[in-house]
């Protein structure tokens, strides 16, 4: 669910570029994105990057990290009631 799946989406494998890349070339890749391009890549990566949170949301969720939130949550609930 990262959006290279989505009409629209160029067909272009990163995977081969991106474990060579530094952080600071693409950086500068995305800096000389014409205004278009860089919309484009906008939107995939905000959609890539919700899709990643709520996979670790999930993840956390079914190990049990969050437990301890949802109970003081309820126990919050409870006491304004």
């Amino acid at each position: 669910m990262d959006g290279r799946d989505k009409p629209g989406h160029d067909n272009i494998s990163f995977q081969r570029y991106i474990p060579a890349m530094t952080i600071e070339k693409l950086e500068k890749a995305v800096a000389t994105l014409p205004p278009d391009l860089l919309a484009k890549f906008r939107d995939w990566f905000e959609t890539f990057d919700a899709a990643r949170f709520d996979e670790k949301i999930e993840r956390d969720a079914r190990g049990g990290k969050l437990d301890r939130l949802a109970d003081q949550a309820l126990a919050d609930f409870r006491q304004q009631s």
